[in-house]
């Protein structure tokens, strides 16, 4: 049982289990927001689109009924609390619904792929520089161009001793067995 909630407690603890969760509940209020949007606004403006194009002769022209109740002692007032119809407006509202969330998702994963993409170029031009150097240098006044100028200067001389040290280990490395036997050879010939 311990050992049950302490994964439990290492999986919601996670960062993306959280950001998950924010996204979800931000999301609701979204949906939320758009449902008001197109179930208040929109659904209205459509029906009476749907309702001039067909000629303005009642509610029989906007829905399709499968079966109509009139209200008691008339035979022309339809009761739609008890009638079974298809409600265009309804119907197009909710594709409305659902390009307008999937299009505002769009243009919000876009937008957070584009900050991402300009962080991970920032990154690369500071390469040399930790996130506290650039802040530094940032705190001093600095220009962009001038970090860029000191990021330079230190990759160059990273590579400097970066090729240094290559040259060192080079020199002392062990020799490989055929090295060795080629400096018995020159020995052997010297002594004759």
């Amino acid at each position: 049982m311990k050992k049950f909630f302490g994964e439990f407690k290492k999986f919601i603890t996670r960062g993306n289990v959280i950001d998950m969760a924010v996204g979800v509940i931000i999301g609701g209020a979204f949906s939320a927001i758009v449902t008001a949007l197109t179930n208040q606004i929109l659904m209205p403006l459509i029906n009476w689109v749907l309702f001039a194009i067909t000629g303005g002769k009642g509610l029989e022209n906007i829905y399709t009924y499968l079966h109509t109740a009139y209200v008691e002692g008339s035979t022309t007032e339809i009761d739609l609390a008890n009638s079974i119809y298809i409600d265009w407006g309804a119907f197009i509202t909710a594709i409305i619904n659902f390009l307008l969330i999937a299009l505002v998702l769009f243009l919000i994963i876009k937008a957070i792929n584009s900050l991402h993409d300009n962080v991970n170029k920032q990154k690369g031009k500071f390469a040399p520089l930790t996130k506290e150097e650039v802040r530094a240098l940032r705190r001093e006044g600095k220009t962009i161009g001038e970090i860029l100028d000191v990021a330079s200067q230190k990759r160059a001389e990273q590579e400097e001793a970066q090729r240094i040290a290559d040259e060192e280990a080079k020199a002392n490395a062990p020799k490989t067995e055929q090295e060795l036997l080629c400096e018995i050879v020159e020995l052997l010939k010297e002594k004759k």
